[in-house]
């Protein structure tokens, strides 16, 4: 419960760092500190759709991978199949793609442009197995919503 009610805190103060700005970068700077802060994720950060690759934007935490192919890892895979995917143990992903061997678990979002493209996807890792669940994807979705209809519209 208390994790809904820290989504529920969260989702004005990232709509509202999205509202009115259009600079890709600094808005997702502002998003991944807003989220590493308030829920204690071990990772956070977005990958932007660059050609057949995600390139590695804005973050906090860990050093992590440039670039990751379409279809690859779980970033790639969100990609390809345009829906947010939610994994409970990194290592039983087929092809996950290990930026750090602490990541445990783990969840992207993609964010669509107003055309229906995905233009980037967001990514959290935690350190605990199973730390990610329908909660979580359903309030990160609502915000990446807010925010890929400040940016790309």
């Amino acid at each position: 419960m208390e994790k809904a009610k820290n989504y529920e805190l969260l989702a004005p103060q990232v709509e509202s760092l999205a509202g009115g700005y259009s600079d890709e970068i600094a808005v997702m700077a502002n998003v991944c500190a807003a989220l590493r802060e308030t829920m204690g994720y071990f990772w956070v950060g977005f990958y932007r759709v660059s050609g057949t690759e995600l390139v590695l934007g804005p973050f906090q935490g860990s050093v992590a991978c440039f670039k990751i192919p379409y279809g690859k890892g779980v970033c790639g895979t969100a990609w390809q199949r345009r829906e947010t995917i939610v994994v409970e143990d990194v290592e039983q992903f087929p092809g996950h793609i290990a930026c750090s061997s602490l990541s445990r678990s783990e969840i992207v979002v993609p964010l669509f442009d107003q055309t229906g493209e995905v233009r980037a996807v967001l990514d959290i890792d935690s350190t605990e197995l199973g730390d990610f669940d329908d909660t979580d994807r359903q309030w990160l979705e609502q915000m990446m919503q807010a925010v890929a209809r400040q940016l790309y519209t």
